[in-house]
C-alpha cells in the first residue's frame, strides 16, 4: 500500500504528515501478512503521478506483479491522471464500489475489476471530517488506528 507524499489532485496541505500516514497505514493493516505499507514515492519526484510510480517499482520489483486498488470515487477522476490511458490499458484495477456512483462507463476496461462487497457510507473524507469535529471514529477504522488518533494531536 503505497502512502503518497502528493496526490496533484489534493492540496498538501489538506494531508496529514507523511510520516504520519505511513505510520496509520501499518497500524492499521499490521496484522495483515499479504499487505505491506510502502514509502516508496517518498524518494520519488512531487508531484506524485501513479504511472511514474508503477514505472519505478515495475522497474525495480520485475519478478512482482502490481495492481491498483481503490474506491469508485478514485476511478471517476481517473481521467484527470498522468497518462491514464496507459493505466487503463496496461494495468489491473480492483475497485471497490461506492453508494450511488454510477460505474457503467467503466465496464468497457477489460482491467477495471469492480469487487462484489458490502457497500458502505463511509469515506476518508468523511473520517477527516469526524476528526475535525472532534466526533467518534470508534468502529470506522482499525482500533489501533482510531487508539493513535485519539491519543496523538489530530482530536486536540
Amino acid at each position: 500500500m503505497v502512502v503518497s507524499p502528493h496526490n496533484p489532485l489534493k492540496t498538501k496541505e489538506s494531508l496529514a504528515p507523511d510520516r504520519e500516514r505511513l505510520h496509520l497505514v501499518r497500524l492499521a493493516i499490521e496484522d495483515n501478512i499479504k499487505l505491506q505499507a510502502c514509502d516508496i514515492e517518498f524518494n520519488l519526484p512531487k508531484p506524485s503521478y501513479t504511472i511514474d510510480t508503477l514505472t519505478y517499482i515495475q522497474e525495480k520489483y520485475p519478478q512482482h506483479e502490481f495492481h491498483l486498488i481503490m474506491g469508485a470515487d478514485s476511478l471517476l477522476t481517473i481521467p484527470k491522471w498522468k497518462n491514464y490511458e496507459l493505466l487503463l490499458k496496461n494495468h489491473s484495477f480492483y475497485v471497490y464500489p461506492r453508494p450511488g456512483e454510477d460505474l457503467s462507463n467503466w465496464k468497457q476496461y477489460p482491467n477495471i475489476k469492480l469487487i462484489e462487497a458490502p457497500q458502505m457510507l463511509l469515506s476518508a473524507t468523511q473520517i477527516r471530517r469526524y476528526i475535525k469535529e472532534k466526533k467518534s471514529i470508534k468502529y470506522l477504522v482499525p482500533i489501533q488506528v482510531e487508539e493513535y488518533l485519539v491519543t496523538s494531536h489530530f482530536f486536540k
